[in-house]
């Protein structure tokens, strides 16, 4: 037969003791313990449709602004098939068609940009762009006027038309249009973070056309201005120093 032991008042009192220390110790330390396992645990963050299309749609920007044409075509036509609605993603498909020489596929995604949206004044001056490309003078002009119809403080629409009215020879409507957009640029200053490049470029075709119409003070007054807002070190304004100087030897050589 198997004895029992019995414990005496004073050791059953310490062992009570013990196992309250114990049990409290454990009910403290728990909730700790589950507040740490519940922070540490991964968090799975769901993007909706529209999220995802933003995304897409910043990266594909970035791709292209980076010179990677084929990424930026590829993330804008996920896109176009996920909304094929959306005018904006088709012009900005045009727009790098358009920088990477696929010339065909550019005025396809204009027009169709035109077509869903008839007031997107961007899609009007990109395929104007197009048109002036080709020769097509008089249809680039007619695109410009209803960019500008669209959105009046379009800058760059001011300006591209003013130089098709250069290369048709259109000195006095070409040297109108520069002045304008210099105008806006004032007034938009503060919003325009290329501000002194685009400023110089102005700059510069006006004085190709006081150039071309004979006026050669007024020229080199804007060359001069126009190289002033540049700096030699700046690479992505290179170009258009060169040939800015180039046009002022012509005239003080």
């Amino acid at each position: 037969m198997n004895a029992r032991t019995f414990l005496d008042g004073n050791k059953l009192k310490q062992v009570k003791a013990n196992l309250n220390g114990i049990s409290g110790a454990s009910r403290r330390r728990s909730p700790k313990a589950d507040r740490s396992s519940k922070l540490s645990r991964p968090q799975t963050v769901w993007l909706d449709s529209a999220a995802q299309d933003r995304l897409l749609r910043q990266q594909s920007l970035a791709d292209a602004k980076q010179g990677h044409y084929l990424e930026a075509i590829a993330g804008l036509t996920i896109l176009i098939d996920r909304n094929p609605e959306n005018a904006t993603d088709y012009n900005n498909r045009g727009l790098v068609h358009y920088q990477c020489g696929h010339l065909e596929a550019a005025i396809e995604d204009y027009n169709a940009a035109i077509r869903l949206n008839p007031r997107l004044a961007s899609a009007y001056n990109n395929r104007a762009n197009y048109y002036a490309a080709q020769g097509q003078l008089l249809e680039a002009i007619d695109d410009y006027e209803m960019a500008i119809d669209l959105d009046p403080t379009n800058i760059r629409a001011w300006l591209n038309q003013g130089i098709t009215y250069r290369d048709l020879e259109l000195y006095e409507e070409a040297v109108e249009n520069f002045e304008h957009a210099l105008q806006i640029k004032e007034l938009l200053s503060p919003n325009l973070h290329d501000n002194p490049t685009l400023e110089a470029h102005i700059y510069g075709a006006r004085g190709r056309a006081h150039h071309l119409a004979g006026d050669w003070n007024y020229a080199i007054a804007d060359y001069r201005r126009a190289l002033d807002r540049t700096s030699e070190s700046d690479v992505s304004v290179k170009r258009m120093r060169s040939q800015v100087t180039r046009w002022m030897q012509e005239l003080t050589n």
